[in-house]
């Protein structure tokens, strides 16, 4: 189990630069930006105490055409994730020769659309439905796959997110062992969008103890080892209460043209 990680409450967020971040146009503006990155998952894993190589950096690629991706490839990525699934389909066709480049859907999915992530995806960071579930595992198997999933939370108690109410989360995960080609790897959860860093920090808090609830009585074969938490604006939070992957977006990539509600849809 992991420790209790020591108090960090001073740490604001960055919400601030939301919409603001500068374009990465060259292959030296990335890397620019993924040191830049790198260095403040370094400062907040040394606040908490932690090693900087447990935690993942999950550059988020949405809306950047397939030369920005390219261009970031060309940095070092080699993991990118993607909200919508047509997207991230078109995208991972049109770089197939980048062969070690590798797909993480981390938006809603509709059951319709398994299909196309069992086919190319190597992880699904969204999973919130027992439909889902079975869709993916039904079509992964026919593709001779499987796929690494992170249960996804709703912390934050904001109707218009997706996620599982956390006192639903153990029923959940319990179902789990029936789809086999589905290797659960941890929780996922989105945060308030707050510059009130306390009540950001809340959801984290939350995502963390229930995991350690979930790994009390977790069935055989179910990990819950990760816990992918914390954006842009606040994966410093996120870090220092335990994240282990973070989603970086504008930080990397630069200001989105399109907004949020375009790519995170409601769960109304």
């Amino acid at each position: 189990m992991q420790p209790d990680l020591p108090p960090t409450d001073d740490t604001q967020t960055r919400h601030d630069q939301h919409g603001r971040y500068p374009q990465a146009l060259t292959v030296e503006d990335f890397q620019h930006n993924l040191a830049a990155v790198h260095a403040r998952i370094q400062a907040a894993c040394e606040r908490a105490g932690r090693d900087p190589r447990d935690v993942r950096l999950l550059p988020v690629s949405k809306t950047m055409d397939e030369s920005r991706i390219r261009l970031a490839y060309a940095a070092g990525c080699r993991l990118l994730g993607e909200n919508k699934v047509q997207e991230a389909q078109r995208k991972w066709e049109g770089t197939t020769d980048l062969t070690d480049l590798r797909w993480s859907v981390i938006g809603h999915l509709q059951t319709n659309k398994a299909k196309v992530v069992a086919r190319f995806a190597s992880e699904f960071q969204a999973l919130d439905s027992l439909r889902v579930a079975e869709a993916l595992d039904r079509r992964l198997q026919a593709e001779g796959r499987s796929l690494d999933v992170f249960v996804q939370v709703n912390t934050s108690g904001e109707p218009s997110k997706y996620g599982l109410p956390p006192e639903e989360a153990a029923a959940f995960v319990r179902a789990m062992p029936a789809f086999t080609a589905l290797r659960v790897r941890g929780l996922m959860t989105l945060a308030l969008f707050s510059s009130e860093a306390v009540r950001v920090r809340q959801c984290f808090v939350m995502l963390r103890g229930l995991r350690e609830q979930l790994r009390q009585d977790a069935p055989a074969g179910v990990a819950l080892d990760e816990l992918s938490m914390g954006m842009s604006g606040d994966f410093e939070i996120a870090i220092e209460e335990g994240a282990t992957v973070v989603r970086v977006g504008q930080a990397i990539f630069g200001a989105r043209a399109l907004p949020d509600s375009h790519y995170w849809p409601t769960g109304e």
